[in-house]
């Protein structure tokens, strides 16, 4: 992620990036669904039983929150303006140099976790964050505590071990990294361990035990798309890139491109492979994949066995 590095300063100095910057107002937006049922952390991790199943986090399976973030907030200096007057702002999720996480926790939205995400007491962490850099001189928010004390469940199930210390994680071994941001090749000795995962992991999250806590919203956008949930691996590689393309319209998994999720989910194929399922006919169909990243990737899925 070279980006961190590239915009290290603005990164850690607001008026750096938007000049005239005073203060930060940060906010938290839940993305559970409305219809998420009491034991969602159990029945996500039982999606890993069934290798068939592509698995996409919770956060990608319904509107890209980059846009839904940045509207909200928006509308929120739209809000302010009416009350005080015109102001210098810039509003952001995820979507430049920013220390999200840092400012959100010394702004009281709540502490990292052992896993590196951001905690609150009422609401877990299955939020995503936003800002607002102002022109105002605005009264400071206290830190809150940490309360994960000796837990270290997050820790322990990373299928990867990323989680390499308390409050450490390194990205290059973590899933979430590895099926998004990474573009080349997966290193061989992640692929096991990815299991059926296709699009981020949520694996530190579903057995955080303060996500019990976990709000829902109250935003259709983030409903599951059809698609994203409970579909069939086998299903989801033959999609054609225009089939990818309409199916993610406004989605963030377009991000990542055609070649990179068919790269994902032939991986999911191998273990899928490996825990018996009767998917080398179809795997066969594409070991002269156009992509020799896929290709690559078919090849090494067709090696696995039960």
């Amino acid at each position: 992620m070279a980006y961190m590095a590239n915009h290290g300063i603005q990164r850690a100095r607001p008026a750096e990036l938007v000049p005239g910057t005073v203060s930060v107002i940060t906010a938290r937006l839940n993305y559970l669904p409305q219809s998420t049922p009491v034991s969602w952390p159990r029945l996500e991790l039982d999606r890993l039983d069934r290798p068939g199943e592509g698995i996409v986090s919770l956060y990608a399976r319904g509107r890209d929150y980059h846009k839904v973030v940045r509207s909200r907030l928006q509308k929120l200096c739209d809000r302010i303006a009416v009350e005080i007057g015109a102001f210098g702002h810039r509003v952001f999720a995820d979507s430049a140099p920013v220390l999200e996480a840092e400012l959100a926790e010394r702004s009281g939205q709540g502490w990292r976790g052992k896993h590196t995400l951001l905690l609150n007491r009422d609401s877990g962490s299955m939020f995503f964050l936003g800002e607002i850099y102002v022109d105002l001189a605005l009264p400071t928010s206290s830190p809150l505590s940490d309360h994960c004390g000796s837990c270290v469940a997050c820790v322990n199930i990373c299928p990867t071990q990323a989680i390499v210390a308390a409050h450490r994680l390194d990205a290059r071994r973590c899933i979430s990294y590895l099926t998004i941001e990474h573009a080349g090749h997966i290193p061989v000795e992640f692929r096991a361990p990815m299991g059926n995962r296709i699009y981020g992991c949520d694996d530190c999250q579903l057995v955080c035990p303060w996500n019990k806590f976990a709000q829902r919203t109250a935003l259709s956008d983030f409903d599951p798309r059809e698609g994203m949930s409970g579909q069939q691996l086998v299903s989801l590689f033959e999609w054609t890139e225009d089939e990818f393309l309409k199916r993610t319209e406004g989605s963030p998994i377009r991000r990542i491109g055609h070649e990179r999720w068919q790269r994902n989910i032939a991986v999911a194929l191998g273990n899928a492979r490996r825990a018996g399922a009767d998917v080398g006919a179809m795997l066969l169909r594409h070991a002269e994949h156009p992509s020799a990243l896929v290709r690559e990737h078919v090849v090494w899925a067709l090696r696995q066995s039960a």
